[in-house]
């Protein structure tokens, strides 16, 4: 257990590039102090009649997931910023969450760490939808007829009381789809709430979504 006065700066890092940049987004991330991170394979999609009539509106993407306190973090942004180019159209999108606590990652907490409570005046928030294998394209769907400019799909798996079947008597955890969302703050609750009508996210087994404020962003186009 801890106390608000234990809690430490820290942010998450994501940085979402095309297909084969995420070792490097992570190569030039350990260069200004980040210890490491993860990279998950998703696809982006992508608001285009003609690519959508030649089933090229789907891009394949790496989403990078790192930890650091806030001063690294946003070093390692402006670095990233400057080697990617990310105010370039396609060129990716990187932002900051803040988080309360990091356990099991040391690094990330320097000596003579400041200590805050979290974002201020932030402007997006990430929306996080967790659903069955098959319904992120609904929620792509969904998000966009309320006003969203696209997201990206990551392939997962997940297991809980309403989603586990059987089959020889052996249980299986079915294939889950994450979808990630940027949104400015005054279309959040729009987006979020015609994601829940359409997918009955409020049903058993249906989904899960959370909504998370956003410290920074780089690559976000109107």
């Amino acid at each position: 257990m801890w106390n608000s006065s234990e809690i430490a700066d820290y942010e998450i890092v994501c940085v979402i590039v095309n297909f084969g940049l995420g070792s490097k987004v992570l190569q030039t991330a350990k260069k200004c102090g980040i210890s490491g991170g993860t990279v998950l394979l998703g696809k982006g999609t992508i608001n285009n009649r003609l690519l959508n009539f030649l089933a090229l509106s789907e891009m394949r993407k790496e989403i990078v997931v790192m930890v650091s306190n806030k001063t690294t973090a946003d070093q390692a942004l402006e670095e990233l910023d400057n080697k990617y180019k990310f105010n370039k159209p396609g060129h990716g999108i990187a932002y900051t969450i803040p988080v309360k606590n990091v356990f099991g990652a040391s690094k990330c907490r320097p000596d003579g760490m400041k200590e805050s409570g979290g974002a201020e005046n932030t402007m997006y928030d990430a929306i996080t939808i967790i659903v069955e294998k098959g319904n992120a394209e609904y929620v792509i769907d969904a998000a966009t007829e309320a006003g969203s400019k696209g997201g990206t799909i990551i392939n997962a798996r997940g297991s809980g009381i309403h989603e586990t079947s059987k089959l020889f008597s052996m249980e299986i955890e079915p294939e889950k789809e994450i979808v990630m969302i940027l949104s400015k703050k005054e279309t959040t609750e729009a987006i979020v709430t015609s994601i829940r009508d359409k997918l009955k996210i409020d049903e058993p087994g249906n989904g899960i979504i959370f909504i998370q404020e956003v410290s920074s962003t780089y690559g976000i186009y109107e």
